[in-house]
Protein backbone atom coordinates (compact mmCIF):
# COMPACT_ATOMS: atom_id res chain seq x y z
CA UNK A 1 0.00 0.00 0.00
CA UNK A 2 0.81 3.74 -0.35
CA UNK A 3 1.03 6.41 1.95
CA UNK A 4 -1.11 6.01 5.10
CA UNK A 5 -2.50 2.97 6.09
CA UNK A 6 -4.87 3.53 9.14
CA UNK A 7 -7.82 2.61 9.59
CA UNK A 8 -10.66 2.92 11.75
CA UNK A 9 -13.14 -0.33 11.65
CA UNK A 10 -16.96 0.50 13.11
CA UNK A 11 -16.69 -2.59 15.53
CA UNK A 12 -19.31 -4.99 17.48
CA UNK A 13 -17.03 -7.44 18.04
CA UNK A 14 -19.49 -10.10 16.07
CA UNK A 15 -18.76 -12.39 13.45
CA UNK A 16 -18.68 -10.48 10.38
CA UNK A 17 -16.87 -7.15 11.76
CA UNK A 18 -13.99 -9.70 13.19
CA UNK A 19 -13.66 -10.97 10.13
CA UNK A 20 -13.05 -8.02 8.32
CA UNK A 21 -10.81 -6.78 10.91
CA UNK A 22 -8.81 -9.58 10.22
CA UNK A 23 -9.17 -9.59 6.73
CA UNK A 24 -8.21 -5.71 6.63
CA UNK A 25 -4.89 -6.38 8.43
CA UNK A 26 -3.66 -9.15 5.55
CA UNK A 27 -4.80 -6.74 3.29
CA UNK A 28 -2.08 -4.64 4.79
CA UNK A 29 -4.37 -1.76 6.56
CA UNK A 30 -3.08 -1.01 10.50
CA UNK A 31 -7.05 -1.29 12.34
CA UNK A 32 -7.90 0.65 14.85
CA UNK A 33 -11.26 -0.51 16.57
CA UNK A 34 -14.07 1.36 17.64
CA UNK A 35 -17.14 0.05 19.58
CA UNK A 36 -20.06 2.34 19.84
CA UNK A 37 -22.15 1.56 23.28
CA UNK A 38 -25.36 3.37 22.16
CA UNK A 39 -27.30 0.91 24.82
CA UNK A 40 -27.10 -2.21 23.02
CA UNK A 41 -26.47 -5.40 25.41
CA UNK A 42 -22.84 -6.87 25.36
CA UNK A 43 -19.73 -7.55 26.93
CA UNK A 44 -17.64 -4.69 25.60
CA UNK A 45 -14.97 -5.12 27.71
CA UNK A 46 -15.13 -9.05 25.88
CA UNK A 47 -15.09 -7.23 22.69
CA UNK A 48 -12.19 -5.00 23.71
CA UNK A 49 -10.01 -8.09 24.34
CA UNK A 50 -11.00 -10.10 21.03
CA UNK A 51 -10.38 -7.39 18.60
CA UNK A 52 -6.93 -7.05 20.19
CA UNK A 53 -6.36 -10.99 19.97
CA UNK A 54 -7.72 -10.45 16.29
CA UNK A 55 -4.71 -8.28 15.45
CA UNK A 56 -6.40 -4.08 16.53
CA UNK A 57 -3.51 -2.13 16.75
CA UNK A 58 -5.88 -0.04 19.44
CA UNK A 59 -9.35 -0.26 20.42
CA UNK A 60 -11.80 2.91 21.13
CA UNK A 61 -14.93 2.06 23.15
CA UNK A 62 -17.19 5.15 23.50
CA UNK A 63 -20.03 5.82 25.47
CA UNK A 64 -22.30 7.53 24.01
CA UNK A 65 -25.86 6.84 25.05
CA UNK A 66 -26.31 10.22 26.56
CA UNK A 67 -25.94 12.24 23.75
CA UNK A 68 -27.76 9.61 21.99
CA UNK A 69 -30.62 10.60 24.31
CA UNK A 70 -29.94 14.15 23.91
CA UNK A 71 -28.96 14.85 20.66
CA UNK A 72 -30.83 12.15 17.96
CA UNK A 73 -33.55 10.58 20.44
CA UNK A 74 -35.10 13.80 21.52
CA UNK A 75 -35.17 15.57 18.15
CA UNK A 76 -36.44 12.97 16.54
CA UNK A 77 -39.37 12.84 19.20
CA UNK A 78 -39.58 16.47 18.65
CA UNK A 79 -40.33 16.25 15.17
CA UNK A 80 -43.32 13.50 15.64
CA UNK A 81 -40.84 11.92 13.29
CA UNK A 82 -42.88 8.58 11.61
CA UNK A 83 -41.23 6.35 8.87
CA UNK A 84 -43.91 5.49 6.65
CA UNK A 85 -46.78 6.38 9.48
CA UNK A 86 -45.19 3.35 11.84
CA UNK A 87 -41.60 3.09 12.38
CA UNK A 88 -40.02 4.89 14.88
CA UNK A 89 -36.86 5.38 13.44
CA UNK A 90 -34.57 3.25 16.23
CA UNK A 91 -31.62 1.83 14.03
CA UNK A 92 -31.48 5.21 11.98
CA UNK A 93 -31.20 7.51 14.98
CA UNK A 94 -28.31 5.95 16.13
CA UNK A 95 -25.91 5.54 12.79
CA UNK A 96 -25.04 9.44 12.90
CA UNK A 97 -23.74 9.62 16.29
CA UNK A 98 -21.36 6.49 15.68
CA UNK A 99 -20.13 7.73 12.40
CA UNK A 100 -20.04 11.20 13.98
CA UNK A 101 -17.39 9.52 16.47
CA UNK A 102 -15.90 7.12 13.86
CA UNK A 103 -14.59 9.96 11.95
CA UNK A 104 -13.83 12.17 15.22
CA UNK A 105 -11.41 9.15 16.47
CA UNK A 106 -10.42 8.93 12.69
CA UNK A 107 -8.84 12.60 12.81
CA UNK A 108 -7.35 12.15 16.70
CA UNK A 109 -5.56 8.59 14.73
CA UNK A 110 -4.75 10.49 11.66
CA UNK A 111 -5.90 7.88 9.62
CA UNK A 112 -6.99 7.61 6.16
CA UNK A 113 -9.75 5.44 6.26
CA UNK A 114 -12.67 4.28 8.04
CA UNK A 115 -14.61 1.18 7.62
CA UNK A 116 -17.76 -1.19 8.03
CA UNK A 117 -19.43 -4.09 8.41
CA UNK A 118 -22.59 -3.11 6.74
CA UNK A 119 -23.99 -5.06 3.51
CA UNK A 120 -24.69 -3.95 -0.03
CA UNK A 121 -28.72 -4.50 0.26
CA UNK A 122 -29.39 -2.18 3.48
CA UNK A 123 -29.65 1.15 4.80
CA UNK A 124 -26.81 1.30 6.93
CA UNK A 125 -24.35 1.63 4.21
CA UNK A 126 -25.81 4.26 3.17
CA UNK A 127 -26.54 6.37 6.34
CA UNK A 128 -22.83 5.43 7.49
CA UNK A 129 -21.14 6.50 4.06
CA UNK A 130 -23.50 10.10 4.02
CA UNK A 131 -22.22 10.83 7.37
CA UNK A 132 -18.54 10.17 6.94
CA UNK A 133 -18.31 12.08 4.00
CA UNK A 134 -20.66 14.87 5.13
CA UNK A 135 -18.26 15.16 7.86
CA UNK A 136 -14.73 14.70 6.24
CA UNK A 137 -15.03 15.05 2.41
CA UNK A 138 -11.22 13.81 2.15
CA UNK A 139 -12.01 10.70 4.24
CA UNK A 140 -11.81 7.10 2.31
CA UNK A 141 -14.17 4.16 3.15
CA UNK A 142 -13.44 0.59 2.78
CA UNK A 143 -16.62 -1.47 2.55
CA UNK A 144 -15.70 -4.97 2.36
CA UNK A 145 -19.44 -6.24 1.44
CA UNK A 146 -19.25 -3.59 -1.56
CA UNK A 147 -15.24 -4.60 -2.45
CA UNK A 148 -14.51 -7.53 -5.17
CA UNK A 149 -11.52 -8.62 -3.43
CA UNK A 150 -13.90 -9.07 -0.16
CA UNK A 151 -16.91 -11.03 -1.92
CA UNK A 152 -14.43 -13.68 -3.91
CA UNK A 153 -13.60 -14.31 -0.95
CA UNK A 154 -16.39 -14.15 1.07
CA UNK A 155 -20.14 -15.39 -0.43
CA UNK A 156 -22.09 -15.62 2.59
CA UNK A 157 -21.87 -16.68 6.21
CA UNK A 158 -20.29 -20.44 5.78
CA UNK A 159 -17.03 -18.73 4.15
CA UNK A 160 -16.97 -16.05 7.49
CA UNK A 161 -17.08 -19.13 9.36
CA UNK A 162 -14.81 -21.07 7.70
CA UNK A 163 -12.53 -18.46 7.68
CA UNK A 164 -12.95 -17.65 11.30
CA UNK A 165 -12.00 -20.86 12.29
CA UNK A 166 -9.07 -21.28 9.57
CA UNK A 167 -7.68 -17.80 11.62
CA UNK A 168 -8.59 -18.99 15.18
CA UNK A 169 -11.03 -16.19 15.62
CA UNK A 170 -13.44 -17.42 18.68
CA UNK A 171 -16.97 -17.53 17.26
CA UNK A 172 -18.71 -19.07 19.80
CA UNK A 173 -20.22 -15.95 21.15
CA UNK A 174 -21.73 -15.10 17.61
CA UNK A 175 -23.68 -18.26 17.43
CA UNK A 176 -27.29 -16.35 16.53
CA UNK A 177 -31.02 -16.85 16.18
CA UNK A 178 -31.82 -17.69 12.62
CA UNK A 179 -32.54 -14.12 12.43
CA UNK A 180 -30.45 -10.92 12.38
CA UNK A 181 -30.83 -7.99 15.04
CA UNK A 182 -29.68 -4.90 16.06
CA UNK A 183 -29.96 -3.26 19.41
CA UNK A 184 -29.79 0.47 20.82
CA UNK A 185 -30.93 2.65 23.90
CA UNK A 186 -34.49 3.54 21.58
CA UNK A 187 -34.94 0.00 19.88
CA UNK A 188 -34.25 -3.44 18.79
CA UNK A 189 -34.68 -4.41 15.23
CA UNK A 190 -35.59 -8.25 13.97
CA UNK A 191 -34.95 -9.16 10.45
CA UNK A 192 -33.89 -11.38 7.58
CA UNK A 193 -33.50 -15.52 8.00
CA UNK A 194 -37.27 -16.36 8.99
CA UNK A 195 -38.78 -13.27 9.38
CA UNK A 196 -38.05 -12.70 5.43
CA UNK A 197 -41.28 -14.71 4.96
CA UNK A 198 -43.59 -11.43 5.82
CA UNK A 199 -46.71 -14.21 6.51
CA UNK A 200 -44.34 -15.47 9.29
CA UNK A 201 -45.65 -14.98 12.62
CA UNK A 202 -42.83 -13.99 14.73
CA UNK A 203 -42.62 -16.22 18.54
CA UNK A 204 -42.60 -15.11 21.45
CA UNK A 205 -38.92 -15.88 22.20
CA UNK A 206 -38.30 -13.30 19.58
CA UNK A 207 -39.04 -10.30 21.70
CA UNK A 208 -35.97 -9.21 24.31
CA UNK A 209 -37.17 -5.39 24.84
CA UNK A 210 -40.64 -6.09 25.69
CA UNK A 211 -43.06 -8.49 27.69
CA UNK A 212 -46.05 -9.93 25.50
CA UNK A 213 -49.07 -7.90 26.03
CA UNK A 214 -50.90 -10.97 27.51
CA UNK A 215 -49.03 -11.52 30.06
CA UNK A 216 -48.06 -7.63 30.76
CA UNK A 217 -49.69 -6.77 34.93
CA UNK A 218 -53.42 -6.19 35.42
CA UNK A 219 -52.97 -3.27 37.16
CA UNK A 220 -52.29 -0.55 34.89
CA UNK A 221 -49.23 2.14 35.71
CA UNK A 222 -49.91 5.66 35.44
CA UNK A 223 -47.44 7.79 34.05
CA UNK A 224 -46.42 11.57 34.25
CA UNK A 225 -44.46 13.52 32.08
CA UNK A 226 -43.12 16.78 31.90
CA UNK A 227 -42.39 18.41 28.82
CA UNK A 228 -39.86 22.05 27.89
CA UNK A 229 -39.77 23.28 24.82
CA UNK A 230 -41.16 20.02 23.27
CA UNK A 231 -38.62 17.89 25.13
CA UNK A 232 -39.35 15.51 28.52
CA UNK A 233 -37.56 17.19 31.33
CA UNK A 234 -39.11 15.00 33.97
CA UNK A 235 -40.90 11.73 34.37
CA UNK A 236 -42.81 10.23 37.41
CA UNK A 237 -44.89 7.69 38.18
CA UNK A 238 -47.12 8.67 41.27
CA UNK A 239 -47.88 5.51 42.71
CA UNK A 240 -44.92 4.57 43.58
CA UNK A 241 -43.04 8.06 43.92
CA UNK A 242 -40.62 7.38 41.36
CA UNK A 243 -38.95 10.50 39.01
CA UNK A 244 -36.40 10.77 36.45
CA UNK A 245 -35.08 14.34 34.91
CA UNK A 246 -31.84 13.36 33.61
CA UNK A 247 -32.26 13.03 29.97
CA UNK A 248 -30.71 9.55 30.01
CA UNK A 249 -31.90 8.42 32.89
CA UNK A 250 -35.62 9.55 32.26
CA UNK A 251 -35.73 7.47 28.75
CA UNK A 252 -33.82 4.79 30.83
CA UNK A 253 -36.98 4.79 32.89
CA UNK A 254 -39.67 4.85 30.06
CA UNK A 255 -37.88 1.84 28.46
CA UNK A 256 -38.29 -0.07 32.13
CA UNK A 257 -42.08 1.23 32.19
CA UNK A 258 -42.97 0.10 28.46
CA UNK A 259 -41.02 -3.03 28.68
CA UNK A 260 -42.86 -4.18 32.08
CA UNK A 261 -46.35 -3.37 30.32
CA UNK A 262 -45.72 -4.83 26.78
CA UNK A 263 -45.22 -1.48 24.86
CA UNK A 264 -43.49 -0.96 21.40
CA UNK A 265 -44.16 -3.76 19.13
CA UNK A 266 -44.53 -3.23 15.82
CA UNK A 267 -44.12 -5.93 12.62
CA UNK A 268 -43.93 -3.84 9.17
CA UNK A 269 -42.85 -4.29 5.68
CA UNK A 270 -40.78 -0.84 4.57
CA UNK A 271 -39.09 0.23 1.97
CA UNK A 272 -35.28 0.71 2.42
CA UNK A 273 -33.95 3.70 0.67
CA UNK A 274 -32.29 1.60 -1.82
CA UNK A 275 -35.19 0.30 -3.07
CA UNK A 276 -35.51 -2.83 -1.30
CA UNK A 277 -38.56 -3.82 0.66
CA UNK A 278 -38.10 -5.36 3.82
CA UNK A 279 -39.95 -6.94 6.90
CA UNK A 280 -38.91 -5.65 10.12
CA UNK A 281 -39.96 -6.54 13.75
CA UNK A 282 -39.32 -3.81 16.07
CA UNK A 283 -39.97 -2.98 19.92
CA UNK A 284 -39.64 0.75 20.98
CA UNK A 285 -41.07 0.72 24.44
CA UNK A 286 -39.77 3.72 25.94
CA UNK A 287 -40.37 5.49 22.19
CA UNK A 288 -43.70 4.64 21.98
CA UNK A 289 -44.44 6.31 25.29
CA UNK A 290 -42.88 9.58 24.64
CA UNK A 291 -44.15 10.07 20.66
CA UNK A 292 -47.58 9.48 22.35
CA UNK A 293 -47.27 11.65 25.11
CA UNK A 294 -45.42 14.65 23.04
CA UNK A 295 -47.79 14.83 20.70
CA UNK A 296 -50.66 14.70 22.72
CA UNK A 297 -49.17 18.00 24.24
CA UNK A 298 -48.84 19.74 20.99
CA UNK A 299 -52.48 19.42 20.63
CA UNK A 300 -53.22 21.89 23.49
CA UNK A 301 -50.30 23.99 22.96
CA UNK A 302 -49.92 24.17 19.70
CA UNK A 303 -51.15 26.74 17.58
CA UNK A 304 -53.73 24.56 14.46
CA UNK A 305 -52.02 26.57 11.35
CA UNK A 306 -48.29 25.58 13.12
CA UNK A 307 -48.96 22.40 13.38
CA UNK A 308 -50.38 21.65 9.93
CA UNK A 309 -46.99 22.73 9.00
CA UNK A 310 -45.20 20.98 11.02
CA UNK A 311 -47.04 17.62 10.32
CA UNK A 312 -45.81 18.08 6.53
CA UNK A 313 -41.90 18.49 7.61
CA UNK A 314 -42.42 15.22 10.29
CA UNK A 315 -42.92 13.02 7.14
CA UNK A 316 -39.76 14.72 5.32
CA UNK A 317 -37.76 14.96 8.81
CA UNK A 318 -38.30 11.21 9.06
CA UNK A 319 -37.41 10.36 5.68
CA UNK A 320 -34.04 12.39 6.20
CA UNK A 321 -33.21 10.35 9.15
CA UNK A 322 -34.19 6.93 7.63
CA UNK A 323 -32.01 7.72 4.50
CA UNK A 324 -29.37 8.82 6.45
CA UNK A 325 -28.75 12.75 5.45
CA UNK A 326 -28.68 13.67 9.37
CA UNK A 327 -25.92 16.09 8.46
CA UNK A 328 -27.58 17.67 5.87
CA UNK A 329 -28.88 21.59 4.91
CA UNK A 330 -32.14 20.53 4.77
CA UNK A 331 -31.92 18.84 8.13
CA UNK A 332 -30.32 22.04 9.41
CA UNK A 333 -33.34 23.87 7.93
CA UNK A 334 -36.19 21.03 9.25
CA UNK A 335 -34.65 21.16 13.24
CA UNK A 336 -34.59 24.88 12.92
CA UNK A 337 -38.51 25.01 12.04
CA UNK A 338 -39.28 22.38 14.17
CA UNK A 339 -37.39 23.90 17.46
CA UNK A 340 -39.13 27.47 16.60
CA UNK A 341 -42.64 25.20 16.51
CA UNK A 342 -41.68 23.75 20.04
CA UNK A 343 -41.00 27.00 21.77
CA UNK A 344 -44.37 27.33 23.59
CA UNK A 345 -44.42 23.29 24.07
CA UNK A 346 -44.69 23.40 27.76
CA UNK A 347 -46.84 21.33 30.49
CA UNK A 348 -47.30 17.53 31.53
CA UNK A 349 -49.25 14.36 30.07
CA UNK A 350 -50.61 12.22 32.80
CA UNK A 351 -51.15 8.15 30.63
CA UNK A 352 -52.17 5.06 31.98
CA UNK A 353 -49.67 2.06 30.22
CA UNK A 354 -51.76 -1.50 29.93
CA UNK A 355 -50.81 -4.47 28.17
CA UNK A 356 -49.42 -3.17 24.97
CA UNK A 357 -51.42 0.22 25.31
CA UNK A 358 -50.63 3.95 25.80
CA UNK A 359 -53.55 5.49 26.80
CA UNK A 360 -53.37 9.92 27.68
CA UNK A 361 -55.27 10.39 30.71
CA UNK A 362 -55.53 14.19 30.85
CA UNK A 363 -52.96 17.53 30.45
CA UNK A 364 -52.13 20.77 31.13
CA UNK A 365 -49.94 23.57 30.21
CA UNK A 366 -49.16 26.88 30.78
CA UNK A 367 -49.31 27.95 27.15
CA UNK A 368 -52.95 26.41 26.63
CA UNK A 369 -54.34 27.82 23.70
CA UNK A 370 -57.71 25.64 24.92
CA UNK A 371 -60.24 27.63 26.38
CA UNK A 372 -63.09 25.76 28.20
CA UNK A 373 -65.67 28.74 27.91
CA UNK A 374 -65.54 29.31 24.32
CA UNK A 375 -65.69 25.28 23.82
CA UNK A 376 -68.25 24.88 26.18
CA UNK A 377 -71.78 23.36 24.58
CA UNK A 378 -73.19 24.82 28.82
CA UNK A 379 -71.35 28.32 28.63
CA UNK A 380 -71.79 30.75 25.52
CA UNK A 381 -67.93 32.10 26.48
CA UNK A 382 -67.87 34.85 23.62
CA UNK A 383 -68.63 33.00 20.96
CA UNK A 384 -71.36 34.53 18.65
CA UNK A 385 -73.47 30.85 17.22
CA UNK A 386 -74.94 32.49 14.77
CA UNK A 387 -71.81 33.89 13.16
CA UNK A 388 -71.26 30.19 12.45
CA UNK A 389 -73.96 30.65 9.24
CA UNK A 390 -71.95 33.16 7.42
CA UNK A 391 -69.23 30.76 8.01
CA UNK A 392 -70.61 28.33 6.78
CA UNK A 393 -72.34 29.52 3.64
CA UNK A 394 -68.83 31.15 2.55
CA UNK A 395 -67.28 27.53 2.55
CA UNK A 396 -70.06 26.16 0.77
CA UNK A 397 -70.23 28.62 -1.81
CA UNK A 398 -67.40 26.18 -3.76
CA UNK A 399 -69.14 23.23 -3.33
CA UNK A 400 -72.42 24.56 -4.88
CA UNK A 401 -70.18 25.68 -7.98
CA UNK A 402 -69.07 22.78 -8.13
CA UNK A 403 -71.79 20.35 -7.93
CA UNK A 404 -74.10 22.73 -10.28
CA UNK A 405 -71.57 21.94 -12.88
CA UNK A 406 -71.56 18.07 -12.27
CA UNK A 407 -75.42 18.20 -12.66
CA UNK A 408 -75.52 20.26 -15.59
CA UNK A 409 -73.11 17.51 -16.91
CA UNK A 410 -75.26 14.47 -15.99
CA UNK A 411 -74.54 14.78 -12.31
CA UNK A 412 -72.06 12.10 -10.55
CA UNK A 413 -70.78 8.43 -11.67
Amino acid sequence: MNGNNKVVLAYSGGLDTSVILKWLIEEGYEVIAYIADVGQAGDFKQAEKKALKVGAKKVYVEDLKKELVKDYIFPIFKANALYEGRYLLGTAAARPLIAKRQIEIAAMEKAGFVSHGATGKGNDQVRFELAYYALNPKIKVLAPWKMESFLKKFSGRTDLIKYAEAKGIEITSTIKKPYSEDDNLLHISHEAGILEDPAHEPSEDIFSKTVSPEKAPDKPTRLTIWFKDGEPVKAETPDDGRSETDPLRLFTFLNELGEKNGIGRIDMVENRFVGIKSRGVYETPGGTILFAAHKDIEGIAMDREVMRLRDMFSQKFAELVYNGFWFSPEMDFLRSAIDKSQEAIDGKVTLKLYKGNVMVTGRESPSSLYDKDLSSMDIEGGFDQKDSAGFIRIHATRLMAHNAIMNKHGGRK
